[in-house]
């Protein structure tokens, strides 16, 4: 499906989604599409860069803020998070390619692979809350009608992880404004059933994208609850986006280890 078709399609189920009674459902047509609209409205096809801040609470700990740069090559696949702050964490970072997950610890020099399920430098986010959105490729959804949250009223789905596919959890639930299509609510479950983490998106923004010749979105601020240690929690505040392109050379180990020296 060509970048303009996507557009179009999702132009045609916000039409149909906003003129729809009450009791209206959608059929496995529309949810593919309405998740393949959520993908799209975030995704460049470009270049990403951000600078966010992160400030994570746990239990008997005093509360920590982090600093972090996030690079994305949405065309390649490609993630990088470089910590910039405080001064103990500086230098550490992530890099997804061809589908493996590596942190990088400046002190002991040395790359580990990761999971998806990896607490990214110990806060309540994952690599999938910074990379490109996937969730036409690796979930199949369920309608589960509409349901308020606060003001909004929203599209509830349950998501199932398709086979093969590496995800932190198998199960999501997603409450999606009616309105916006902007995602407000996330939950994400084991396979037991037991719930893991809860994520709301109480802000929304959008910028004009050169490369995609339309309008990008991202969540100015997530914040994440520990549904497991119920005192841990993690609010990330994203200060500023570039969709300029960047250098070629920086989704590389070397590039990483370059900036802790």
């Amino acid at each position: 499906m060509t970048m303009t078709s996507r557009h179009l399609l999702g132009a045609a189920l916000t039409a149909v989604l906003l003129s729809a009674p009450a009791a209206f459902a959608l059929d496995a047509a529309q949810m593919k599409q309405l998740l393949e609209t959520l993908d799209d409205r975030q995704r460049n096809g470009g270049d990403y860069k951000s600078l966010m801040y992160l400030e994570t609470k746990e239990k008997d700990k005093a509360d920590v803020v982090r600093e972090a740069v996030i690079y994305r090559r949405d065309a390649d696949d490609k993630l990088m998070i470089l910590f910039t702050k405080p001064k103990g964490e500086s230098g550490k970072g992530y890099l997804r390619m061809e589908k493996n997950l590596w942190s990088y610890d400046p002190n002991t020099g040395k790359w580990e692979r990761r999971t998806e399920r990896e607490r990214i430098a110990g806060t309540d986010s994952r690599r999938a809350d910074f990379d490109e959105s996937r969730l036409a490729e690796e979930f199949d959804p369920t309608f589960e009608g509409e349901e308020k949250l606060g003001k909004f009223t929203t599209y509830k789905l349950t998501l199932k992880a398709r086979e093969g596919v590496d995800v932190a959890y198998p199960v999501v639930k997603l409450w999606v404004d009616k309105d916006t299509s902007n995602i407000l609510k996330r939950q994400e479950f084991a396979l037991s059933g037991r719930l893991m983490r809860t994520a709301y998106y109480p802000k929304w923004q959008k910028l004009f994208s050169e490369s995609k010749k339309a309008d990008v979105w991202y969540p100015q601020e997530m914040r994440f609850y520990d549904e497991v240690e119920k005192a841990n929690s993690t609010v990330i505040v994203i200060k500023t986006v570039d969709l300029r392109p960047l250098e070629t050379n920086i989704f590389t180990k070397a590039w990483l280890e370059s900036k802790s020296r």
